[in-house]
């Protein structure tokens, strides 16, 4: 994994955004430079992978932010048995940041969250998986995102057994693939043909299932690659590029982003 230093960042902030048994978790904001007074900024809200931390989707926050979004990378508890932890961090996350749109000069209409594998799947939560807020959280403020940008993420708690290790109990209750409804965001999934921990035929049934009820769901497959072959560093960078690009014309297509890709 290779991770930028967070002394490099000049245009990082961090802000606590919950606080359990006195341990502070973060949101890692990025800022465009000279952004315009009054001018309300698209979000991209990322969800790290298990084993990494916020840093992983740094590159991303880096350039996403200079494109004229505000990029955020969110520290959450990490997966345990059933990973509900990870779940209540996730809405807790987003409801943190529209609670707070005014002081960080947001739309609210234009939240897009996006995760890799463990994080794809918190981030698929904070719309299909309904509870699970909690207690601190204001119940009127609701915790989906308007748009889905998943990498390689964990869609099936049932059928997979890397992944059903974590989901002993009712594990259909946490499982994306049996949550799927209609009126879900528009939504990009990038997933290797080779990834050993998520086939890739589960994300393909999953984006059939989505799109059968009427759903926007693109899915991007990158040929011989294998699980989180889109980090900064990985393959000499071609799937980052590709995937950042990709992202970034998906974001403009919705009204996030203005112009064209810049990488």
């Amino acid at each position: 994994m290779f991770k930028f230093e967070i002394s490099n960042l000049k245009n990082m902030k961090k802000e606590v955004y919950k606080i359990y048994d006195d341990i502070k978790l973060h949101l890692y904001i990025f800022e465009p430079e000279n952004r315009e007074p009054n001018n309300l900024l698209s979000v991209i809200v990322f969800f790290h992978g298990g084993g990494q931390d916020p840093s992983q989707f740094f590159p991303q926050c880096e350039y996403f932010s200079k494109r004229g979004m505000m990029a955020i990378s969110v520290e959450y508890r990490e997966w345990v048995k059933p990973p509900i932890e990870s779940i209540i961090d996730g809405k807790s996350a987003i409801i943190w940041i529209r609670n707070h749109a005014l002081k960080l000069g947001i739309d609210t209409n234009r939240i897009a969250a996006a995760g890799a594998s463990a994080g794809g799947f918190v981030a698929l939560c904070t719309i299909l998986i309904n509870g699970y807020e909690s207690d601190t959280t204001n119940s009127l403020v609701n915790s989906k995102p308007t748009a889905l940008v998943l990498f390689n993420p964990v869609v099936d708690t049932v059928s997979n057994p890397k992944i059903a290790y974590y989901f002993k109990k009712n594990p259909k209750d946490l499982s994306p693939m049996h949550h799927i409804k209609k009126g879900l965001p528009p939504m990009i999934i990038f997933h290797g043909t080779r990834d050993n921990i998520i086939p890739i035929k589960q994300i393909e049934d999953f984006t059939i299932k989505v799109k059968k009820l009427g759903n926007i769901c693109e899915l991007v497959s990158f040929e011989r690659k294998g699980h989180g072959f889109f980090n900064f560093g990985a393959y000499k960078n071609k799937p980052y590029n590709e995937t950042v690009r990709a992202t970034d014309k998906f974001l403009s297509n919705l009204g996030y982003l203005k112009g064209e890709p810049t990488i």
